[in-house]
């Protein structure tokens, strides 16, 4: 147990480790997403993917921490707020109103209805604050989680010198009591009238943005080398041990305890890349699917329902090896797409539309010695969020969630937008609680 350096090579400052690490939360989610559209009907086979991958709604979870821990750890002072929001914008707008117009291209070709508001709140990225089912969760349904975003990317700046201040007990305070918060989540939703409780504890911004500060607190106390914990071999193995865990620990506890695993996980990652420890997140492989995971993330639901609506098989397992086959070639097509839109679109764009960063004045060293660059915090390779955010909320207790309550494709509440992205909810994800869109 070791604090983080003060100082930290260029090189290494990047944190590519915690690129690396997106790529496997939305690997979880893809395979969650996989397993709620039954695209595996072999009995042995979908048991498997079940157990595998029950718990991969949580990788929203994981997301927000990182975006938070990430955003404060290459904050650079003095950079101006307007500045901060314009990069956010450029990174998740032009790949989200380009899904958002396949999307309704999809839903037009099906003929399926469209809701004027609620198409517009998704396209302007504040769904997410809109408890109507099936609003939430519309159009392209996995970009509620930006709407999330949108909001903590809004609130960082106006707190961040305050965060710069605290002190770090208050830090250690958050980062202890996030965890609590969440597990009081669950007997907490009785209080929400009912027909609201879903959309409270999984979506309602304030209520995500428990997660993102979680991030923010553990980031700024490594930055200053007072973040105390497990080096990365161990906090490896507690996550994966919380994991296993979890699969006979009540529901209720699920977001809890994978919040504290997640929070070991990730500044233990940034501390190997900062200290130049081995890791095996750094991976060249790994790194760049992390980097295309943000448009993994926009299409993948969006392909794989189309496609299974389009051959009839949406809900029906397919029989034999043809399932698992199928959920293979769902991830490659996926893959080859997301490379593309990040090829293509996203860096384009973000070199188009991103401000520069401003380079701070290099104070003159006595003696005329030359200045030594001292970064406890460089900017890591991408928002780990905008970079590849699962679509699923955080765990809670069990609730079983209706078709209308995720606006599932074609069979949306009555008023509500219909969704392309909705998929089949698997007996096992209704008894764990919270339900992906």
């Amino acid at each position: 147990m070791t604090s983080v350096p003060t100082t930290a090579s260029p090189a290494l400052s990047r944190l590519p480790s915690l690129t690396g690490l997106r790529w496997i939360a939305a690997m979880l989610v893809f395979g969650y997403h996989a397993g709620t559209m039954r695209i595996v009907g072999q009995p042995d086979a979908k048991a498997v993917v079940d157990w595998l991958f029950t718990l991969g709604l949580s990788g929203v979870q994981f997301f927000f921490i990182l975006s938070g821990f990430v955003l404060v750890w290459s904050a650079r002072d003095g950079d101006r707020r307007r500045d901060f929001w314009r990069r956010r914008l450029a990174k998740i707008y032009p790949n989200h109103v380009l899904t958002w117009a396949a999307a309704l291209l999809v839903m037009w070709w099906f003929a399926d209805p469209v809701v004027p508001r609620a198409a517009l709140e998704n396209l302007f990225l504040v769904q997410a604050w809109d408890p109507t089912p099936g609003y939430f969760y519309s159009i392209n349904t996995v970009s509620w989680s930006l709407s999330c975003e949108l909001f903590f990317y809004l609130c960082l700046p106006l707190v961040l010198p305050a965060i710069r201040r605290a002190r770090s007990g208050l830090l250690w305070a958050v980062v202890l009591a996030v965890p609590l918060v969440i597990l009081a989540l669950w007997p907490g939703q009785e209080l929400v009238p009912e027909g609201s409780n879903w959309w409270f504890t999984q979506v309602f911004p304030l209520v995500r943005s428990t997660e993102f500060w979680l991030g923010v607190a553990a980031a700024e106390l490594l930055r200053r080398g007072h973040w105390r914990g497990p080096g990365l071999p161990l906090a490896s193995l507690i996550f994966v041990a919380t994991w296993v865990a979890a699969h006979w620990i009540p529901a209720e506890m699920w977001a809890a305890l994978l919040s504290a695993a997640y929070i070991l996980v990730i500044p233990a990652a940034a501390r190997a890349d900062v200290q130049g420890r081995w890791s095996p997140w750094r991976h060249r492989t790994l790194v760049w699917l992390g980097e295309v995971s943000f448009a993994f993330y926009l299409v993948h639901v969006l392909v794989m329902v189309t496609v299974l609506r389009l051959t009839g098989r949406l809900g029906v397992g397919l029989p034999g090896w043809s399932g698992p086959l199928a959920v293979l070639g769902f991830l490659v097509v996926n893959l080859a797409l997301a490379a593309a839109l990040h090829r293509w679109v996203e860096t384009p764009m973000m070199r188009r539309l991103a401000p520069r960063r401003r380079t701070p004045p290099v104070p003159a060293v006595p003696g005329g010695a030359a200045p030594v660059a001292a970064v406890p915090g460089g900017a890591a390779s991408g928002d780990p969020v905008s970079g590849g955010l699962p679509s699923t909320g955080h765990l809670s207790g069990p609730r079983q969630v209706t078709p209308s309550d995720q606006g599932v494709h074609g069979g949306a509440a009555p008023g509500a937008g219909s969704t392309v992205a909705g998929a089949a909810t698997r007996p096992g994800a209704l008894r764990a609680g919270r339900v992906g869109g």
